[in-house]
């Protein structure tokens, strides 16, 4: 039976989550906490229904729209940067889902270490009184 890895340092480990973090750009923002996830849902915002138009009140009787030409050829400058952008979304989007893999495999032991120090605590307050 395979032994499973070591898990790395924890300083490299937290060495490499704020490199990522730079990396990302997100160097101002607080670190997530233990509860948030990277798909969070965000909550809706209020619908007021008055401000919807009607379909009724917004067709009206036109003339023909004309069929518009086609869209230049795109440079290959256009070409690049298009393709940088989408390397870089998808390189943001590997990354955020590894910080999230390191979040979930790291989370137990921290919730542990938390759970024992709190009881911890909690019987140096129990003895005191």
């Amino acid at each position: 039976m395979s032994k499973p890895p070591a898990l790395p340092e924890s300083h490299q480990l937290l060495d490499d989550l704020e490199s990522i973090r730079a990396l990302l750009g997100d160097d101002t923002l607080e670190p997530p906490l233990l509860t948030d996830t990277v798909h969070a849902e965000p909550e809706p915002l209020p619908l007021d229904e008055d401000s919807i138009p009607l379909l009724s009140e917004a067709v009206t009787v036109s003339d023909p729209v004309p069929v518009a030409e086609a869209p230049a050829q795109p440079t290959p400058a256009q070409n690049r940067q298009a393709t940088m952008l989408h390397l870089d979304a998808d390189l943001r989007d590997a990354a955020r889902k590894i910080m999230q893999d390191v979040i979930d495999d790291f989370a137990p032991h921290i919730e542990t270490e938390i759970r024992r120090r709190l009881e911890a605590r909690m019987a140096h307050i129990l003895k005191g009184q």
